[in-house]
């Protein structure tokens, strides 16, 4: 194909601009139109790219013989229609994250792309941060033995969603990143939460989750903290991974430490835990844009006809889990089982384990 992907963007609030920027220094692609329903959205796109058409009506978006694909960057409510519409018009589909509201929707998405060819795409953008990928394979190498537990914080003031609460709204960055590194599917979820502002709307939740081999994982998100706060540490059975996004160059740091309990004992007595403390190792990161690799992944998706590595069955997998999520913050916490239905890895393989188990 050596004719250039042209792509339409719709939703032009506070992610779209970044989208349009980074795609408009993709190769092989151009943004042809930009749709907003709000005018002076589209005022500040013109300002921005004097030569970009913009529209008010998501139907001129799919009618457009002269568009190949849409990127929806909409409120949550919109993703399942806008990206049904457009997979039914023809076009390509990237669709910010969540997926969609319900597994039911996502896979109805996944089908009809399916039996059109198309591809579907979801905005999992830590799966393309540099920083996450080295610590994938830090942890693949088995470096820091056993996965035993991972905790994540995504914390800020903000920004209030109208339509979901602060675990749709943040913990999928956390949850793609965990089902990245794993490479499996939780088999519980629970979730606890509070609604400070809004009734009904939770700005703070705490997410468990249980995965076989014993290991666990805990997904705080907040929307009523002073401070941004990006955090993700990985404790295994010999060393332990910090990442924090915050930090502008040392994003991973290896930590040798563990605590271990005696093989053998009697009595309480002769419970002694050692505790080993030993270097903090700084691994070189590099500084490439993580929306800048999804786009341009997207792009090659289209281009090479390849399936990609954050699509439909990603997505639906952390629908599957907020869905659970969302049950269990209605019977106050309870344990809710999840029952994964596709291969995590989308080319219809059963996802690996390794990262489980001892090396």
């Amino acid at each position: 194909m050596n004719t250039k992907i042209r792509v339409a963007v719709v939703g032009c609030g506070y992610w779209g601009p970044n989208l349009v920027r980074n795609l408009s220094q993709t190769a092989g692609c151009e943004v042809v139109l930009v749709c907003d329903a709000a005018e002076n959205r589209l005022r500040h796109m013109k300002n921005l790219y004097p030569a970009l058409a913009g529209t008010a009506r998501f139907e001129d978006v799919i009618e457009n013989p002269n568009v190949d694909a849409v990127i929806v960057a909409t409120p949550v409510r919109f993703h399942y229609p806008m990206g049904k519409a457009a997979l039914e018009a023809g076009k390509h589909v990237f669709i910010e994250k969540p997926l969609a509201r319900t597994v039911a929707e996502c896979e109805e998405l996944m089908a009809l792309a399916d039996a059109k060819g198309l591809v579907l795409m979801v905005g999992h953008t830590f799966l393309f941060s540099p920083a996450v990928n080295r610590m994938k394979e830090i942890i693949e190498s088995g470096d820091i033995g056993k996965v035993r537990y991972i905790s994540a914080a995504r914390l800020n003031l903000g920004l209030f969603q109208k339509d979901i609460n602060v675990a749709w709204d943040l913990a999928p960055h956390d949850l793609s990143i965990i089902l990245h590194l794993l490479e499996t599917s939780p088999v519980s979820v629970g979730c606890q939460g509070s609604c400070h502002v809004a009734r009904g709307i939770e700005d703070v939740t705490t997410m468990y989750l249980n995965f076989k081999h014993d290991c666990c994982a805990m997904v705080q998100s907040s929307w009523l903290d002073p401070k941004k706060v990006r955090q993700m540490t990985v404790v295994g059975s010999r060393r332990m991974v910090v990442y924090d996004d915050m930090e502008p160059l040392e994003k991973i740091k290896v930590y040798d430490a563990r605590v271990e309990a005696p093989p053998n004992y009697d009595t309480f007595a002769q419970l002694n835990y050692q505790y080993h403390h030993g270097d903090v190792y700084i691994p070189y990161i590099r500084q490439d844009e993580p929306l800048k690799m999804e786009m341009r992944h997207f792009i090659e998706c289209i281009r090479e006809g390849i399936q990609p590595i954050c699509g439909g069955p990603e997505g639906t997998e952390v629908v599957r889990i907020l869905e659970g999520a969302n049950q269990s913050l209605r019977q106050g916490g309870a344990s809710v089982s999840l029952v994964p239905s596709r291969a995590l890895n989308g080319n219809g393989n059963k996802p690996a384990e390794t990262n489980l188990v001892a090396t």
